[in-house]
């Protein structure tokens, strides 16, 4: 039901009449079209972040509705837009397309215009959640964020840390509102659900109280309007355009992923001191199978998917080994290609084949990652997606027996290359990750492999649950803060959950870490303690996945086998993982038919009780585990919020656990 007020609009559903899902602002001005000019700069190392300047010439911002026309189900309304000295015509149509999707399309008859803003109400006390994958915030109500698919960056506003990194890393520390997988998508605590439809880079301002500023760098807006009764159906009603994930296969839920690497008799080792400790093993990830480098960095991967025999030995006999106790092997892809001489066989290739994403004057785009540069991979091209589809079945799956892979990056298409066919950057750009996923997506499925095999995404956009299997949260710092720690992996987790990523997991431990060289000796600043190590396998055992990663600088991080300590920690918590496995399927299936997150923000079952709101690290597993990690250095405790009209008992001992108001 759209209709007009003396302010401006109002839209409810027909079910319920007297609860508005939309409105606009009660000044006026709902809506402004702007001509202006964008400076995009890409930085970082490695870079894939972006400083987006908007230069605006002219604002039509003067609002005014002149007619209403209903027709079956479908609404059009018509103004004007006035800069003072010009006035355009606008059109904005609301047709019903499901009982409870309200899609909108905004356009105006200006050639000039490319950007639209509208303005969309709010209150004061309206938390504001969603926006995918937002790492440090939970209820995004005073901030903006830009809607755009980049490196998160390190340190993301910890003091010091992100100084550092800016300016050893040309100002790669980034902030706490980037991240590789936005969504231009919210649902408030008022039941109030809205998303974009356009892939062009957007922003959401919630700085003032009473509104929510989108504006989207396009001609035409194109979004939907949500109705449901409850968060869990909003997310269903999101999901219905979004996509969901699909249901993992049951050999993931047999315990841990060891990630470990450095060839094959490290790896057989590895394998070794898990299994004598007792440690039940779903997969090991081997993320340098193509072979490694060492840079300024670390070790670092030859970016050339080829299975490397001389630095792994036996690796058939490994994989059957592994399979012979019902574990799986994993590998690692990005869609960059080594350019290096020795190394760039597939480079070589999908250069004469015009696969390569290209600057103006035609030659290759190439991305700057720490001491090296590789290429890109077109997406846009229909045969460049053939091409790197066949390289996954046939060097992964084929040659190499991958069960599953870590589908890296998917940040760092740049908005002045040159795509096939001519096709826009500006559209491409955040759309590159949701088609990096669908590629592996359609390999695995042309495999015949689509329900064996998962690949687990860190970039993503709106339609990303439909295509990716699996998530998980970037490059975490090995450190406790909120900006880019331990504490982010919960953060990130919920967030994401609001807007369709239901299956989500985060590296154990974190990934970045630092040190000095002196001397020969490696200097630890930066790197996880075995605390922080055993407090976020707790954490991961109650997620999608539980999957270790040795880290940027393993030597000087802690490990699950550092100590006769962590190697009983990590048993225990991947059997606590195994033994969840029936209700943890349960909820997988339910992510898979619904939408619904496996890990939850209370919010989602508690909508009416306000003090779920401002909860960061405490969520529900499925609807019944009370899910509260332990995130602080030297924690032995921690408090809990027991909401109303439910009784706790502690899953270990049986004992009761906690009631409201306690």
């Amino acid at each position: 039901m759209l209709a007009r007020t003396a302010t401006g609009l109002q839209v409810a559903h027909r079910a319920v009449p007297d609860r508005v899902i939309w409105d606009t602002i009660a000044e006026g001005n709902f809506l402004t079209a702007e001509i202006a000019t964008a400076d995009i700069r890409e930085f970082g190392t490695p870079e894939g972040s972006f400083e987006v300047t908007d230069t605006v010439s002219a604002s039509f911002g003067q609002s005014t509705i002149e007619t209403i026309v209903v027709d079956g189900n479908a609404a059009v309304g018509t103004g004007k837009l006035s800069d003072g000295a010009r006035t355009i015509m606008y059109k904005l149509t609301f047709e019903a397309v499901s009982t409870s999707h309200l899609r909108f399309v905004i356009t105006v008859d200006a050639a000039d215009v490319n950007r639209i803003r509208l303005v969309a109400g709010s209150v004061a006390d309206e938390p504001i959640f969603g926006f995918g994958q937002q790492l440090t915030y939970f209820n995004q109500k005073g901030f903006v964020l830009p809607i755009l698919v980049q490196e998160h960056g390190v340190g993301r506003g910890q003091s010091v840390i992100t100084e550092i990194i800016d300016h050893l890393a040309n100002r790669g520390g980034g902030t706490p509102f980037v991240t590789e997988a936005p969504v231009p998508h919210y649902l408030t605590s008022r039941l109030r659900s809205l998303f974009l439809e356009n892939t062009e880079y957007s922003t959401f301002d919630m700085r003032r109280p009473d509104r929510i500023d989108i504006k989207v760098w396009s001609a035409a807006m194109t979004g939907r309007i949500l109705y449901g009764r409850t968060p869990l159906k909003l997310i269903e009603a999101f999901t219905e355009y979004s996509g969901r994930r699909r249901v993992l296969p049951d050999w993931i839920h047999e315990g841990l992923i060891l990630g470990t690497q450095g060839g094959t008799e490290v790896v057989r080792h590895k394998i070794d001191t898990a299994n004598k400790a007792g440690i039940p093993l779903a997969g090991v990830w081997l993320q340098d199978w193509p072979g490694v480098r060492v840079t300024a960095t670390g070790r670092q991967l030859w970016w050339n998917w080829q299975l490397d025999e001389s630095y792994y030995p036996g690796w058939k006999q490994l994989v059957t080994d592994l399979e012979s106790q019902g574990a799986r092997m994993l590998t690692y892809i990005n869609p960059f290609l080594s350019t290096e001489e020795g190394h760039n066989s597939l480079y070589t290739e999908a250069l004469a084949k015009g696969n390569l994403v290209r600057k103006a004057d035609g030659t290759p785009f190439l991305n700057r990652n720490t001491t090296f540069s590789a290429a890109l991979v077109d997406l846009s091209n229909p045969e460049a997606r053939t091409w790197i589809k066949g390289v996954m079945k046939t060097e992964m799956i084929e040659k190499a027996g991958a069960s599953g892979w870590m589908n890296d990056f998917g940040e760092a298409l740049p908005f002045d290359g040159k795509l096939h066919d001519g096709d826009d950057p500006m559209i491409w750009h955040n759309r590159y990750a949701e088609e990096w996923a669908r590629v592996a997506r359609e390999a695995i499925e042309e495999a015949g492999r689509g329900d064996d095999i998962v690949f687990f995404d860190r970039s993503g956009f709106t339609q990303s649950p439909g295509a990716a299997t699996l998530v998980w949260l970037g490059d975490q710092i090995q450190n406790w803060s909120e900006y880019d720690g331990i504490k982010t992996a919960v953060v990130g987790m919920l967030s994401g959950g609001i807007s369709g990523a239901s299956l989500i997991h985060s590296d154990t431990g974190g990934y970045s870490a630092f040190k000095l060289d002196v001397a020969g000796r490696e200097i630890p600043i930066i790197a996880r303690t075995p605390e922080l190590m055993m407090r976020w396998t707790e954490l991961n055992a109650f997620t999608a996945v539980l999957r270790t990663h040795e880290g940027l600088v393993p030597a000087i991080s802690a490990q699950f086998d550092s100590s006769p300590e962590l190697l009983a920690h990590t048993a225990r918590f991947a059997r606590v993982y195994k033994g969840l496995a029936a209700y943890r399927k349960r909820h997988v299936a339910a992510a898979a038919a619904h939408g619904y997150p496996l890990t939850r923000h209370l919010f989602l079952h508690y909508p009416d009780d306000r003090n779920t709101y401002g909860l960061r690290y405490q969520y529900l597993l499925g609807p019944d585990l009370m899910i509260a990690p332990v995130v602080d250095k030297g924690a032995r405790s921690v408090e809990v919020y027991w909401p109303d009209g439910a009784a706790w008992v502690d899953l270990g001992t049986g004992a009761d656990a906690g009631r409201a108001g306690e």
